[in-house]
């Protein structure tokens, strides 16, 4: 499996593990991020990338916990690109909701908060 995109938490803001629990949402924002945007979100700074979006099917890994992509939204890539960011939903939706997202299969029982932490990888990989 080839790295498509590969950065490091920096910060978790204090509002990342309700908005896990209630939403089902993880907001990356690269370091930089607007102070009311950081409350919500996990900050980090990217390492590796590549241009070509990830598809359903490839995988994004946090820590050591693996979970397929099911969508891609038709702008998440580019605003990954650009300023780091997008969110991440754990539904398993085979459709995004709104063009910044990319979906992901549900994480089961396990709290993915847990996993979240300053120091953590978090790698998309394409499994194709």
């Amino acid at each position: 499996m080839s790295s498509i995109y590969l950065t490091e938490v920096t910060k978790v803001g204090p509002e990342v593990e309700e908005f896990l629990e209630e939403a089902k949402t993880l907001v990356l924002f690269e370091e930089g991020a607007p102070p009311e945007l950081a409350e919500m979100s996990v900050l980090h700074e990217h390492k590796e990338r590549r241009e070509e979006p990830p598809e359903a099917g490839d995988i994004m890994i946090i820590d050591d916990r693996e979970f397929r992509i099911t969508a891609v939204g038709g702008s998440a890539w580019k605003n990954m690109l650009q300023i780091g960011h997008a969110s991440f939903k754990f539904t398993g939706a085979e459709e995004v909701e709104l063009p910044g997202e990319i979906c992901l299969e549900e994480p089961g029982s396990e709290s993915i908060s847990e996993s979240i932490q300053p120091g953590v990888q978090v790698e998309i990989r394409a499994t194709g």
